[in-house]
């Protein structure tokens, strides 16, 4: 099993969101969260002022899948999600070595 954990734009979050349901991974966590990469924020006016905003709002999503499903998994966010502009996001990947559904007590790929 992998957890992809992608951190994409808010505006994108539904579009994500609709791909990964048809995929058949309904189950998610979402987490608003505040960062930046490389950018490093972007200058704003207001009032006729400058600031830098530092830290932009972006979109953490979770998901623990099936290894043979890797692959769909991230096109499906890629797809979704990319623009082609400066702050698309990124996504991990990491190992999973145990899901355990705590109300039946189902183990590895079934508690998914």
């Amino acid at each position: 099993m992998k957890k992809v954990e992608a951190i994409i734009r808010p505006e994108k979050l539904n579009d994500t969101k609709e791909k990964l349901k048809a995929l058949g991974y309904p189950g998610m966590s979402i987490i608003h969260v505040e960062g930046h990469g490389r950018q490093k924020g972007k200058i704003e006016q207001f009032r006729g002022r400058e600031y830098r905003q530092e830290f932009l709002p972006k979109i953490k999503l979770e998901i623990v899948i099936k290894d043979e499903d890797l692959e769909n998994i991230v096109k499906a966010i890629v797809d979704s999600s990319k623009t082609g502009k400066i702050g698309d996001g990124k996504i991990f990947i990491s190992e999973v070595t145990e899901v355990i559904r705590i109300r039946t007590g189902e183990k590895g790929d079934s508690a998914l």
